[in-house]
């Protein structure tokens, strides 16, 4: 009797483990993690790409934190919670100026999905000023 007891209280144990572990947020990339702003003129200032990314999960996906690698890159994103099967943004804006020059910049983002991070790529040339 006791051993069946043990063997009940695995298979309950080991389904609300199962049961827990699907019920995540969950980052998804909607499109490309790389954009490449292509050849751009340093006189014309800043530009910008926006990834779009899915909460493919069960819970609501959190956005914690955006972080550019450098100072010339800035970013803005979804502060709201993104519901499951929904979309939210990532805009990240680069500044050329005094910069001419090829470039790369990663953008780490951090959130509550069961990945924990993900990583952004910007990149192109910029054109010095005439």
């Amino acid at each position: 009797m006791k051993r069946l007891f043990f063997v009940f209280a695995f298979i309950l144990l080991a389904a609300s483990i199962a049961s827990a572990q699907q019920k995540e947020a969950v980052f998804a990339m909607v499109g490309d993690s790389i954009h490449d702003f292509g050849t751009i003129q340093e006189a014309d200032g800043p530009v910008s790409c926006t990834f779009t990314i899915k909460n493919e999960g069960e819970k609501p996906l959190v956005i914690t934190n955006v972080a550019p690698s450098c100072g010339c890159t800035s970013p803005d994103w979804t502060k709201e919670p993104i519901a499951a099967g929904k979309t939210g943004e990532i805009k990240i804006t680069y500044d050329p100026a005094g910069r001419p020059q090829p470039f790369t910049k990663t953008i780490a983002v951090y959130s509550n999905g069961k990945t924990g991070s993900y990583v952004l790529t910007i990149k192109g040339i910029v054109e010095a000023k005439k």
